[in-house]
């Protein structure tokens, strides 16, 4: 009997031992597959898009290029509709999530975010013919609204206009993307569009007929990367990145390239 129950110990630690799997963390899962899957929405000059050559360029993507770059590995880019980002990073389809993300609250229960390494401000584009009175932010609910899905002016305008009762719900239009906004802000079918001010002068600058009549802090801020729910150690690394890329002022560069500021 002594002997039966050895053996049913013995067999029952080997099968443990083979059903166990080698524990890793994802920085070094990363690193081991030498790449790291970034995604992003490239639809928004002049921190994610695509030029005349057909490449992916901004200043996220050199940013991100670089953080890859001092990790050790190649960033393979996945570009995909801005308010799929976040759900993808959750699921693990990506590794992580850079396309001009604000911290947000509620997005924080599903994802973490990392230290900020740009801050940004809110816009509002309307035609250049147009009329009204947008000196104070509220008076947008008086409009009908273009923003883009997922966005933190999409939350704003939820919040603070439709869910307080100051603008009907059929008056806001939600993009996939910023550029589609646009064309129905030219094409006359929105009044004004609400976007991050440095993309809103490059939208400004590229569809013509428009001007910005507003912009300032409403629904932005810090600007973050978007990563997976607990993964400390990927998160300190991009950390240590960021801070080390700020203080050699390569940050700073890319803001004079592609910021203008």
């Amino acid at each position: 009997m002594k002997r039966l129950i050895f053996l049913v110990v013995v067999l029952t630690f080997v099968l443990a031992l083979v059903g166990c799997k080698p524990v890793t963390n994802h920085l070094d899962d990363i690193k081991t597959a030498g790449k790291i899957v970034v995604g992003t929405s490239a639809d928004y000059p002049p921190f994610e898009f695509v030029d005349e050559a057909g490449n992916m360029t901004g200043f996220d993507v050199d940013l991100m290029n670089e953080i890859g770059k001092r990790m050790g590995v190649t960033v393979e880019w996945k570009d995909m509709p801005f308010d799929s980002l976040v759900a993808s990073v959750q699921e693990e389809k990506l590794d992580m999530s850079i396309a001009a993300f604000n911290y947000d609250e509620d997005k924080d229960k599903s994802v973490d975010f990392s230290d900020a390494y740009y801050t940004s401000e809110d816009a509002f584009i309307v035609p250049e013919g147009f009329a009204g009175d947008l000196s104070v932010p509220e008076n947008l609910a008086n409009f009908k609204v273009g923003a883009q899905s997922g966005t933190t002016q999409e939350g704003w305008i939820l919040d603070n206009l439709i869910g307080t009762g100051l603008m009907d719900a059929a008056n806001l239009m939600s993009y996939e993307r910023v550029d589609q906004a646009a064309l129905d802000l030219q094409a006359g079918r929105i009044e004004v569009l609400m976007a991050d001010y440095i993309p809103a002068q490059a939208i400004e600058s590229q569809f013509g007929g428009m001007k910005i009549v507003y912009h300032g802090v409403l629904s932005t801020g810090p600007v973050n990367i978007v990563v997976r729910e607990g993964d400390a150690e990927v998160q300190a690394e991009v950390n240590r990145i960021i801070k080390e890329l700020q203080d050699e002022g390569f940050i700073d560069e890319l803001a004079k390239k592609y910021l203008n500021n």
